[in-house]
This record gives structure tokens, sequence and C-alpha cells, in this order.
């Protein structure tokens, strides 16, 4: 063994362990393909319904005119006279005219078949006075992602990132496939539910925590990013096989059986050496990174032993054992950070998913639109990769989220289904994708190690909650077609102009404690200093000795 190769072994701490991987090599390559593959499976969950459950446009069957639905045809205009017009020259499609040319609602309806042939919404009815159940049907799926994001966030922190993405990846097939076979509303309310928990929090959220961990600082951003286009990749999907597949119940079993994807990683996948190191399983992150070692052609060497116990010490010496999610809110700069980064995911989400659910009211053919709602956000992530180590977190994001918002407002000024609208709309998506990226990243380097995790999981709660709502908000153009992008719109606008009063992490090392968290960005907003760029140096170089330095160091 090379003197070199002593002196690595000599630093037994878990950064120097990792270290020895470098930022990116081709064992990190392979678990990383493997981790993004839930992004793939979350992204085709997420917006499932939006195929599976389509809402054709529909009309009242005439009673008494035509016999039923099968046999009607949604474009006969011989009986366009039995339906009222809207002050807007459309006809009605909740209402038609009885023999006394009275106004009376439609019992039955007939649909336009000509892009769907079946979905839920066909067969149960959402329309019209039942269509708050749609509605629902995606709000439910949203509160199981925001329960999954409570409860399995903090039982992979307790059993393992491994053990919880497997057997998310588990349940997700089993559900997948399942709920497209539910007779009835309440059972499919209730597996959409678990879907939610284990299809996007238990695998999506478990994996991107996982690669977090495992690759190099310079490789965080794209991967992170690439995170956000895979699941771009999920939506595109949803687009393809709802064009191919025209019954509602094969396509949803299709949905489901890319579950498959994750069923080997049981075996294939590693455990986090991290998770592993604070958990005391030294010995056991030791042979994994030696594993990652010899895939990387690596010729360092280590020595399990030399790590196990200055693990021991470590382990003994640590100040910040009892850190919870609580401490995100205890002290003042960590609770104005935590706040505003909660505003943030939440703003993101619901214009995020607000403008991704309002496909079916575009004009033209509803896959296509999907398709471009999905291929649209990847040349955004190319270049939100490319300006993030430019610009820095906080100027970009705050650009992306206030002409987001601003994209949404003009599009309501525009006739709806229109290109120019189309257009606005796609652009907005762009924009709010970009913002969507970069707060994973920028609310891991904000928050302390110690609480890390947890501050990624009350955000991602903070975006279900509002992806829970925005089907909500949406039945909110029963009474003002223009109310719900007006409502996204708000919110984006608020919430980018406060991130302008948020640090900037770019070229700073990541906070370590709870004191080390409270001190980070003491002043730093886009009014104090630079908005654009690195810190100045004077600042930089003293924030960079005072927190490389931990406060259990001690004299190695």
């Amino acid at each position: 063994m090379s003197k070199e190769e002593t002196s690595h072994e000599e630093k037994g701490d878990l950064d120097t362990l990792m270290g020895h991987l470098g930022d990116f090599g081709k064992y990190q390559f392979l678990q990383f393909v493997l981790h993004l593959l839930a992004a793939v499976t979350a992204g085709i969950h997420m917006l499932s319904l939006v195929t599976v459950a389509a809402v054709p446009e529909h009309r009242c069957l005439i009673p008494g005119v035509e016999v039923n639905r099968s046999e009607s045809n949604y474009h006969n205009i011989e009986h366009r006279h039995l339906i009222p017009q809207l002050d807007s020259g459309a006809f009605d499609s909740c209402r038609t005219l009885d023999v006394y040319n009275n106004t009376v609602d439609c019992e039955e309806w007939v649909y336009d078949n000509t892009y769907y042939k079946s979905s839920r919404a066909i067969e149960w009815n959402f329309v019209c006075s039942r269509r708050w159940m749609g509605a629902v049907a995606q709000t439910v799926f949203m509160f199981g992602v925001f329960t999954g994001a409570v409860t399995l966030g903090n039982a992979a922190d307790k059993y393992g990132r491994k053990t919880i993405f497997t057997w998310s990846a588990l349940f997700q097939l089993i559900l997948g496939v399942a709920v497209a076979f539910t007779p009835e509303y309440i059972s499919f309310l209730v597996i959409r539910f678990l879907l939610g928990i284990f299809g996007s929090a238990g695998s999506y959220i478990t994996a991107f925590v996982l690669t977090m961990e495992l690759v190099g600082p310079s490789k965080r951003t794209v991967c992170g990013v690439a995170f956000q286009a895979a699941f771009a990749g999920g939506i595109m999907l949803v687009a393809g096989w709802g064009a191919l597949i025209p019954n509602r119940q094969i396509l949803q079993v299709v949905y489901g059986l890319h579950g498959l994807l994750l069923v080997a990683h049981w075996w294939i996948m590693d455990e986090s050496p991290r998770w592993l190191w604070a958990q005391g399983r030294v010995l056991e992150s030791v042979k994994i990174i030696k594993k990652a070692l010899k895939m990387n052609n690596s010729p360092i060497h280590i020595d399990e032993s030399d790590y196990v116990s200055q693990a021991k010490i470590e382990n003994r010496s640590s100040e910040d054992d009892n850190a919870t999610i609580l401490d995100m809110f205890k002290t003042p700069n960590l609770r104005k950070k935590s706040l505003n980064i909660c505003l943030c995911w939440f703003a993101n989400s619901i214009a995020y998913y607000g403008l991704s659910l309002s496909t079916g009211k575009l004009n033209g053919n509803p896959y296509l639109i999907l398709f471009l709602m999905g291929l649209v956000e990847l040349p955004s992530y190319v270049i939100t990769v490319c300006l993030m180590d430019r610009t820095g977190r906080r100027p970009l994001i705050s650009f992306y989220m206030l002409t987001g918002g601003l994209c949404c407002i003009i599009a309501t000024q525009l006739t709806q289904g229109s290109t120019e609208a189309t257009s606005v709309v796609m652009a907005g998506k762009f924009l709010i994708a970009s913002s969507f990226a970069i707060v994973y990243n920028y609310s891991a380097e904000l928050f302390p190690t110690v609480i890390r995790n947890s501050a990624l999981g009350v955000g991602s709660m903070c975006a279900r909650l509002s992806g829970a709502l925005t089907p909500l908000i949406t039945l909110l153009d029963s009474f003002d077609p223009t109310l719900p992008a007006i409502i996204f719109a708000v919110i984006a606008l608020v919430s980018g102009f406060l991130t302008l009063f948020l640090p900037e992490t770019l070229g700073s090392p990541m906070p370590q404690s709870i004191e080390d968290g409270e001190k980070f960005g003491v002043g730093d907003t886009c009014f104090t200093a630079s908005c654009f760029g690195k810190k100045s140096r004077s600042n930089s170089k003293a924030e960079n000795i005072d927190q490389m330095q931990p406060l259990d160091s001690k004299p190695q």
C-alpha cells in the first residue's frame, strides 16, 4: 500500500470516505439511473387521470328523441334546437329544453368520442353537477402524496431509504394495476389515495434523497434537475400511451405495469452509505463504498476497521442527534427561510399542476397538447442547469416565478383555446417547471445537514397540499373562467417576489449544524447584496472559515 493510500485511511471521516468516490463515477451513474426510473413512474401516476378520467365535450341526451348514449352522435345537429344557447353563443352542455320550452337539467349525456372512446368520466358522468367527482379523485391522490411525504419521509430516515423505496415500488405496481378494475367510486378513491402515498412520495422523494446523498457537490445541480426531466418524461408517456390505447381499463393497466421498472431494485440498488453511517452501521457503509471504488476503477484501498473506530468516536461526540423538524422554526433566521421556502414550494406546485391539469381546456388534439406540455419542460431544464451555477439560485427562481405568473395573467386575456393562449400557457409551463426544478436543490442547500431531509419533506408536503387544492380551484371557472388562472398567478407572483429575501447559496458551503443554519445568510437578500452570482469575497471567505469547522470539531 502506498503512503498516499495510508494517509487517506488515517482520515477516517465520512466526507473523506465519500470523497474517494469522486463526484460522479460509473457506480454513481448506474445507481442514479435506477433512482431516476422512480421519477418516470411518478410522472405517470401523477397525471394519469388526464387521460384515464378525461372529460370530453358533451351535451344532453335528448329525452324522447334519442334512445341511448351508444346510439347517439354528439355532432348530430338535427336536435340543436332542443339545446339552449349560452350568452357566449355556445350550446349549454348541462341543460336541455322540454316540450314546454322550459330549461331542465340533463339526466344523461352524449359525449364526443373523437379523441376519447372511454374514460372514468364517461362511465361515471363527471360532468355538470357531478363535475366535482373528477376533481376530488385528483385531490385525493394529492392528499395521498402529502400523507406519504409526512409518513414515509420519516420512515425512510428510520428504516432506510432502500427499504421504503422497494416496498413502495411493490405497492405502486399492485395498486397501479388494481385501480383499473375498481367497480365503484369510493373504492376508486381509496386506491388512488394509496397510490399517491406509494406511487409518488414513497419512491420518488426517496430516490431523490438517495441521489443527493451519493453524488458529489458539482453534480447535484444536474442530477437534481434530471429528476424533473424524468418526471416530464412520465407525462409524455401518459400522452403517448393514451393516444395508442383507446380503452381506459387497458390504458390504466399499462400505466400501472411501469412499476415493474422498480421491482428489481431490491437486488441491484444499494442503500445510502450516508444513512448507514448515520445509523452506526459503518461496516455496511464502507463495504458499499469499497464496491463503488472497485466499479469506478479507483486505486484507493480502504480498511474497514479504521473507519469503524473513527465513526464510534464521531457518534459519541455529535451535538445534533436530537435535531427535529421543529428546529426549522425555533430560531428567527431559520424560521424566516423555512416559511419563505415553504411558500415557494406551495406556489410552484399550484401553478405547475394548474397548468398541467388545464390541458383538456386547450383546443386541439389533447394527447398532443399533453405531450407538448411535458416536452416543453426539457429545454427549460437544460437552460436551468446552464444558468444556475452562473446567475445563482435566488435571481433565477424569482425571475422564473414572476414571469410564469405574468404568463398566467396574460393567458386569461386571450381567447380560450386560441393559438396565442396555448402558446402563452406553454411558456408559463416552461417557466414554472424551471423554478420547480430549482426549489429542490435550493432547499437542500439552504438548510443544515441535521434537518436537510426534514426540510425537503416539509417543502414537499407544502407542494402536495397545493397540488391537492389545485383541482378544486379549477372548479371556480364555473363562476369566472379566468378565476383559477388569476389565483395561480397571484400566488406565483407573491412568492417570486419574496424569494428575493432568501440568501444566495451559490459558492457557499452547506451548513452542517443548527447553529450554522441559523447564521447562514443573515443579512443576505437581493436588496442588501448583489442579486447575481456569488457574494462578495470577504463575506464568502469569512463564512467559509466559520462553516467549514464543525461545532463538534476535535484534533485529528
